[in-house]
């Protein structure tokens, strides 16, 4: 009677097990474990062991599913003191820089492929959406300030809102569409309305998690990840834009003092983990090995207008018109522009590492299952893109950063564990590696003056921890542990970043290096 499922079943097993253990593999060999989760699917599919599979409406549905998974994931670790700063230049690039994307990859590959206008955009539209699970696979391992990284988690977590729509609607029969004004005040509505719902359900989710006293510890994970995907259900059927809506659920759930809250984050990336295998396998399983050598010369084609082109040039428009953040001086000082901020340096990374993964290869069948006219040939040539993508931009972004100067050795990166004593202090363990260069080298603990609430409780060196002592000199190579309460934990980090690059004179120097005129 259950043959079929079971079948089912050990062949689901065996390929979750293959990929859990190809992330140390993919690991040890430098290669984005993501491209072996496709190489997977390749693999079982027809060109392999014969397993055929062509339903694109299937692949979109369950895509849609993991990709909810995935943000809710980015939006429950994003930490608001470190989104806020990037908020409106994230909302830029996610909006102003996805049109201005799509216009320039359209425009190219309409003079270049000679497609037709509608089939040019679409290809602008699918790839013009940064993809939330490579961009925190990728960037959560590298050293980088944190204005880059939360500009680029952020992003990837709020592009996705006004991309599907605009596939969507460049998917449909043209001559059904409204005007464009009608489709730009529903855009408008969409999202407005998809982070409103998000908000709302994040905030009473996050009341409720507070008094709801449920009887059992492991309860908590589900109710949180269960009030991310209700999030996104209320905008869809509002529709609104549930893929925004679940982003900021996350966010207003995550940083709130919530029960569990590690237990919570744990669950919630395992979820996304099992999103990211079953996505990418699936998507392999899709694709048609025997098709893609034809679509390897339009994909070379879009990707190099995309790379050299279009992001480059959304990036720096989208920082421009970003709301501009006013300097510390004066009320007569001349605002500065997010560009200004970033600075030429920090736009050339965020060029770089717009990266593209399972996200594309998704929103690329909704014109495939709406029978759009060139959507098969379309979906080849993003699948090739994605390859050559993760290959070289993933491997590349270490040195990159290096290049242009944008590494933050000093920089604390939070560790994950389960640990009762942090969950009732309502704290986190951050790690701070003593680089070569930095400033922190030879300065005492008690010199750090680390805030009330945050400790060093461990250096490793040498590869053997010890508990230090107030005189214990930091050395080049140190690791150190520090427990810091949720209420301190940006002003020790900012004091971290300080000593850094000041050493013992941090205290008469700001963060960026600037004298301090208050002193002391």
């Amino acid at each position: 009677m259950t043959g079929g499922l079971d079948y089912a079943l050990l062949i689901g097993s065996a390929v979750l097990l293959v990929a859990v253990a190809a992330v140390r593999f993919s690991t040890r060999l430098g290669l984005p474990s993501l491209l072996v989760y496709l190489a997977i699917g390749m693999v079982i599919g027809e060109a392999g062991l014969g397993i055929r599979f062509d339903d694109a409406e299937l692949t979109r549905a369950l895509g849609f599913c993991a990709l909810i998974m995935i943000i809710a994931e980015g939006g429950l670790t994003a930490r608001w003191s470190t989104l806020r700063p990037v908020l409106g230049l994230a909302a830029s690039l996610s909006t102003i820089g996805v049109a201005v994307s799509i216009a320039v990859v359209g425009v190219a590959v309409h003079v270049v492929l000679d497609l037709p206008w509608q089939l040019a955009l679409l290809y602008g539209a699918v790839l013009s959406s940064t993809d939330a699970a490579a961009v925190f696979a990728t960037l959560r391992r590298l050293r980088l300030p944190s204005r880059l990284v939360a500009t680029l988690e952020a992003e990837s977590g709020m592009n996705d809102a006004p991309v599907v729509l605009l596939v969507v609607l460049l998917s449909a029969d043209l001559s059904e569409m409204h005007p464009w004004w009608h489709e730009l005040l529903l855009l408008t509505y969409e999202l407005a309305a998809g982070a409103a719902i998000g908000f709302a359900v994040g905030a009473v989710g996050r009341w409720l998690l507070r008094n709801a006293a449920l009887p059992s510890a492991g309860l908590y994970p589900i109710a949180a990840v269960g009030l991310t995907v209700l999030a996104y259900a209320a905008g869809a059927v509002a529709h609104a834009s549930g893929f925004l809506a679940v982003y900021v659920a996350g966010v207003v759930l995550g940083n709130g003092r919530i029960p569990h809250r590690r237990a919570i984050l744990g669950f919630a990336d395992g979820l996304a983990w099992v999103a990211q295998i079953g996505l990418f396998v699936l998507l392999g399983l899709l694709s048609s090995p025997g098709r893609l050598d034809e679509a390897l010369g339009p994909a070379l084609v879009t990707g190099v207008a995309l790379v050299l082109l279009a992001r480059p040039l959304s990036v720096v428009v989208a920082a421009v018109l970003a709301r501009p953040v006013r300097g510390p001086s004066l009320s007569w000082a001349r605002p500065r522009s997010a560009l200004h901020r970033v600075g030429w340096r920090g736009s050339a990374f965020l060029s770089w590492a717009g990266l593209r993964g399972a996200v594309p290869i998704v929103l690329a069948t909704i014109p495939l299952s709406a029978g759009t006219p060139g959507a098969e040939g379309l979906f080849d040539a993003v699948f090739v893109l994605v390859i050559i993508f993760t290959l070289v931009q993933a491997g590349t972004l270490g040195p990159a950063a290096r290049l242009l100067g944008v590494t933050a050795p000093g920089e604390a990166a939070e560790v994950h564990v389960e640990t009762a004593p942090l969950e009732r202090m309502n704290a986190d363990l951050l790690q701070v590696d003593v680089a070569e260069g930095s400033r922190l080298a030879g300065v005492h603990i008690d010199e750090l003056r680390l805030p009330e609430g945050a400790s060093v409780t461990l250096v490793v060196r040498d590869g053997a921890g010890f508990v230090p002592a107030p005189d214990t000199r930091l050395r080049t190579g140190d690791a150190l542990l520090i427990v810091a309460t949720a209420a301190v934990r940006d002003v020790a980090e900012r004091r971290l970043r300080a000593v850094s690059r000041r050493g013992r004179l941090a205290r008469w120097f700001g963060e960026d290096g600037r004298e301090d005129p208050a002193g002391p």
